[in-house]
């Protein structure tokens, strides 16, 4: 499961590397703050989230309406806070969301019946192998899966409810990888530990886990996706024949394409090859930027295809595997997993496609979360689950 979502985020390692943890800077804040400087503290932040709130548009195809405008503020307020606590040198902005995710918005329910968990490390990276333990005739199939959130965000724990479902209702052993985060360090490290976890599995799928390595897939959600779509692509030029080749890529909810090489590559990324019903809400051609030679090399190394798998070339996409894209229809990104799948089927690829009409993007994140549930998720998952199945 492929999704190219780029960093929402350019800030520098070092503050984050020495920043205090969130928790201990908050117990300081409070002790020293002033009785009046907290409700102005909190006034400020509510204003800044109703302004948002008030001038916000949630789509009226999207279920759940009013919940999804709770979340999108929730999440504005969380990014509010963390830039004025990383504008006041308190904490850096992107520890502070990565610890309200964890303690808030992530949590671990009861393992269910059937199915056994275990934390290891494949080659330094820490992973969450799930192993079905119903009674298989033979070996099981595999999944090495990638979360999301931007090469920043998530962890093993933001997608543990995706791969228990996934591999509990398609008796599939599933390996959730925890690859390194940005901007602590820098791409390709994810990518990189993303292909030691996935090939390390692949040595050892048969002998530790029952696995047949012949059978094993790669995916994952937003940026996970596009690691995964990398990865196969990485794999598919280095072709060592030392190891299985993964047997397919799951591709959800889109693949972000640069928008200064989109003239360059009119042929793949051309309005023109979107399916009559995606313009239906209406489309406008945007005039071309001026090329500017100083942006292009500050950011031409974010160009590269293994950040964006979609400007492969044609032979060594036409050497990856079959292909399941899941896309949501209101999603930012939908088009580029819809001219992904184009792409694909004109190298006569093997694509399965499947879109959610109601969906958003990082919809996945709000599968069996208690009050942030919402249907779609359960219908994304379900997608995975049985495209799986198939394998």
């Amino acid at each position: 499961m492929n999704i190219l979502l780029q960093c929402p985020f350019a800030l520098s390692g070092c503050l984050l590397a020495s920043s205090p943890p969130p928790s201990r800077v908050f117990s300081v804040v409070l002790n020293l703050w002033s009785p009046c400087c907290v409700p102005a503290f909190l006034l400020l932040v509510i204003g800044l989230v109703y302004s948002e709130l008030m001038n916000s548009d949630i789509p009226r195809g999207v279920t759940n309406r009013r919940k999804l405008h709770l979340v999108h503020g929730l999440s504005v307020g969380i990014a509010v806070v963390g830039r004025i606590l990383h504008r006041m040198g308190i904490c850096h902005q992107v520890s502070f969301i990565r610890w309200f995710i964890a303690c808030f918005l992530t949590g671990l329910n009861p393992l269910p019946a059937g199915l056994r968990v275990k934390d290891l490390k494949f080659s330094e990276v820490p992973v969450r192998v799930y192993e079905p333990t119903t009674v298989c005739n033979g070996l099981r199939r595999g999944l090495v899966y990638f979360h999301g959130g931007g090469w920043v965000l998530g962890s093993i724990d933001s997608v543990d409810e995706v791969c228990r479902h996934v591999a509990k209702e398609s008796d599939t052993t599933v390996v959730s990888v925890g690859y390194r985060l940005a901007p602590e360090h820098r791409y390709p490290a994810q990518l990189d530990d993303c292909e030691a976890a996935t090939c390390h599995f692949l040595s050892v799928a048969e002998a530790e886990f029952r696995v047949d390595s012949r059978r094993v897939a790669v995916g994952g959600d937003s940026t996970g996706a596009n690691l995964a779509a990398a990865l196969c692509q990485r794999l598919a030029r280095r072709e060592d024949g030392h190891l299985p080749f993964p047997c397919a890529q799951d591709v959800l909810e889109g693949n972000h394409v640069p928008t200064e090489l989109r003239p360059r590559y009119k042929k793949w990324l051309s309005p023109s090859n979107l399916p009559p019903e995606c313009l239906a809400r209406g489309f406008c051609e945007h005039p071309v930027p001026e090329y500017d030679g100083e942006v292009y090399h500050a950011i031409k190394a974010g160009l590269e295809p293994e950040v964006s798998p979609l400007l492969e070339d044609d032979a060594v996409i036409e050497k990856t595997p079959p292909t399941f894209i899941l896309t949501c229809e209101y999603d930012v990104l939908r088009d580029d997993g819809i001219l992904y799948r184009k792409r694909l089927l004109d190298l006569k690829k093997d694509v399965t496609w499947r879109h959610v009409t109601d969906g958003f993007h990082g919809m996945i994140n709000y599968f069996n979360q208690g009050w942030l549930t919402f249907p779609c998720a359960l219908q994304l998952v379900d997608s995975v689950a049985e495209y799986v199945k198939t394998l």
